[in-house]
């Protein structure tokens, strides 16, 4: 059964947009997804209605700026002027609460890939108590200077032409490279999947071509220097299981070296249950590339062995 639903966003204004896949027998978990940048909730349907069929309640909400979680088509690409990332860290909290009063008593897990990984990562530290176990999906490192310099760029640009302006520039700096080692490509988006169909469907899409404005821009830069920094990775539970996964050929992740690089920033730092797995010959939207169907075997087995 699908059901879609809202509910109050932490900006005080919007409805966040939601769906519940949930299984027609016995609830034996949850699966609560966080999507990236630029995308929306639905487009996981296959991965959740895959694992709707080996017992899990799937639960996903469309981020502020995204999807149907938007007053006007205008406000793709905007969180909040001042409180964005908290306010979108706090609708994916609120699903949580919203979604463990009806199932109270099985293993909650939640997944994020690309922005919703760095979400992710930063919900752990914040409200990593209680979960089963966390997948984090198609993640990466950018080091600090950069980062500081990104937000930077967007106050300026903000000060000229206001935070719900879209700049090309600051778009170009952080996507601008992802197609080169797919060149000659056939679209600008080849590095998402070698799928050729999904990438259609994706550039056909308008909520997923939009730019992000300035504002989204700048919270997503502070969100990074947040999971950065190593006394929020000490406050992440020690005996919270964690799985890296990403495609060995995606280059969000610098093919590879940012997912294990921040791997292995988790084991410095204690966390006991943590694991990686990077998929050969894949790109970034590993649940869409041709070989998802092991991809999803081994996440779901990866979750079945923490609920034993």
């Amino acid at each position: 059964m699908k059901r879609h639903f809202t509910y109050p966003s932490r900006d005080g204004v919007t409805q966040i947009h939601a769906i519940e896949w949930k299984p027609e027998g016995e609830v034996k978990a949850v699966l609560q997804l966080c999507h990236g940048m630029v995308e929306f909730i639905d487009r996981y349907d296959d991965f959740a209605r895959y694992m709707v069929e080996r017992g899990f309640c799937v639960v996903g909400n469309d981020h502020l700026g995204h999807g149907e979680s938007v007053v006007s088509d205008e406000k793709h690409g905007f969180f909040h002027e001042k409180r964005g990332n908290e306010c979108v860290i706090g609708d994916i909290h609120k699903l949580r609460e919203i979604t463990q009063k009806q199932y109270p008593d099985v293993p909650y897990f939640m997944l994020g890939h690309s922005m919703g990984s760095f979400l992710i990562r930063q919900y752990m530290k914040l409200y990593g108590q209680g979960l089963a176990g966390v997948i984090v999906m198609g993640t990466g490192y950018q080091p600090p200077v950069v980062v500081a310099a990104g937000k930077a760029l967007c106050r300026i640009i903000a000060a000229f032409k206001g935070w719900d302006y879209r700049s090309r520039l600051i778009d170009n700096m952080a996507f601008g490279s992802y197609n080169k080692r797919f060149e000659p490509a056939r679209t600008s988006k080849d590095w998402l999947t070698k799928d050729e169909k999904i990438v259609d469907e994706y550039l056909a899409n308008p909520w997923c071509t939009f730019t992000f404005t300035v504002n989204a821009y700048y919270h997503m830069f502070r969100e990074l220097q947040v999971i950065s920094k190593k006394a929020n990775l000490e406050r992440i539970p020690k005996e919270l299981p964690v799985f890296f996964v990403a495609g060995a050929d995606d280059p969000v992740g610098n093919f590879g070296k940012s997912v294990q690089k921040v791997f292995k920033k988790y084991q410095a730092c204690g966390v006991r249950d943590v694991s990686i797995e990077l998929y050969e010959n894949d790109r970034h939207e590993i649940l869409n590339e041709t070989d998802k169907q092991s991809v999803y075997a081994d996440l779901a087995a990866w979750m079945a062995a923490r609920m034993e």
